[in-house]
């Protein structure tokens, strides 16, 4: 039987069908080696272990957390073989595994993160005092949210929660918290706060909340953000970006509501304090009443009495003046005879007049001149 010729284009689609079938996804782990980006659009590197080494490929789009040589990570990828007959991994997740790689992507993203100002205290927005609706994204399952719930109920209650049920550990974590977190931004009526939880775990298992894309969408979010991951020492680039950080998610649920007990003991104090300070204002007022109704009536007695005063010294004056004091001491009041004081005019002889006494009115029959009975 001839064989069949193929052409090298045949041959490497050929092969490459074989691996779509065969090898359609596979898991490699390895040692980064040869890093690098290129045009800021596709990055290269190998992946290697001591007897072997693999090119990969991809985008630096879907480059969710920074690499460089030496750290040990685990690809998600498909095998394929170029049209330049070099066989390369065309990668579509990657992450560092291994306390030490972990730990260094960590470092590397929240450099440059931190560089660019997503982290920056100022950015950071205050949460509602008491929220009426919260978005809450979490896996339903787990016990960080079942705690979350619980603390939430007991401390304030009658709070509507909306939940996002999603991954979060894995591979598809990241991408399902970023559309949950994108759904409740997009709401028509938007929740108060999105609380992002989740609890303890290895670094391996909180690996999600580093991711790049996540974290740059809560650091976009409109809706205020809080995030509780793992336990009190776990500090995540998640945790960083947000608005607020939580400890736990118990943490996150005391954050977020008063505890209704605290909430009316301080009313009650503050009410105490209320009457108490009304009680002391009232005797303040009183007092200055007391006082001021004192001294208005010793001040209407000392008016009185000055006024008395001076009315006895007008009655005297007036005494003084009165004409009929004059007639006690033996003058008369002289008046013509149509009843006029006579004063300083003058008189015709044998014009009658009035003259009037102490004790006496008399009334003459005309006017004598007894000017030279005088002399």
């Amino acid at each position: 039987m001839e064989t069949v010729a193929l052409q090298v284009s045949e041959a490497i689609a050929y092969i490459n069908q074989t691996l779509d079938y065969a090898y359609p996804t596979i898991v490699v782990e390895g040692e980064v080696s040869s890093f690098k980006v290129n045009q800021n659009k596709y990055v290269f590197f190998d992946i290697k272990d001591d007897s072997g080494t693999l090119g990969c490929f991809m985008s630096v789009y879907q480059l969710r957390t920074q690499l460089e040589d030496g750290m040990k990570v685990r690809v998600v990828a498909n095998p394929k073989l170029t049209n330049w007959g070099k066989f390369s991994l065309n990668i579509r997740d990657v992450k560092p595994v291994g306390e030490g790689s972990l730990k260094r992507a960590f470092e590397l993203l929240r450099a440059k993160l931190e560089k660019e100002g997503l982290f920056a205290p100022e950015r950071k927005r205050e949460l509602p005092v008491i929220p009426t609706r919260i978005g809450v994204i979490s896996s339903t399952n787990a016990a960080g949210y079942v705690d979350f719930v619980k603390i939430l109920s007991e401390r304030w209650g009658g709070v509507e929660l909306i939940v996002a049920h999603t991954q979060v550990q894995g591979m598809d974590a990241p991408r399902q918290m970023i559309r949950a977190l994108e759904y409740f931004n997009q709401m028509a009526e938007p929740v108060d706060v999105v609380a992002i939880i989740r609890g303890g775990g290895s670094a391996d298992d909180l690996a999600a909340f580093n991711d790049e894309p996540l974290v740059r969408a809560i650091a976009a979010s409109r809706v205020p953000t809080i995030v509780g991951v793992g336990h009190e020492v776990d500090v995540s680039l998640a945790d960083l970006a947000a608005d607020v950080r939580a400890a736990t998610p118990s943490n996150a649920a005391q954050i977020l509501v008063p505890d209704k007990q605290d909430v009316r003991h301080g009313v009650m104090a503050s009410v105490r304090a209320m009457v108490a300070a009304i009680s002391s204002l009232h005797a303040e007022q009183l007092k200055l009443v007391t006082t001021q109704r004192q001294y208005m009536a010793d001040r209407t007695v000392s008016i009185y009495e000055r006024l008395t005063e001076r009315h006895a010294q007008l009655a005297a004056v007036l005494s003084q003046l009165d004409p009929r004091s004059a007639l006690k001491r033996g003058y008369a009041l002289v008046f013509d005879e149509s009843g006029k004081p006579l004063g300083n005019r003058a008189v015709k002889i044998g014009q009658k007049l009035r003259l009037e006494t102490n004790r006496y009115v008399i009334n003459t029959g005309g006017v004598e001149d007894v000017t030279e009975k005088l002399t």
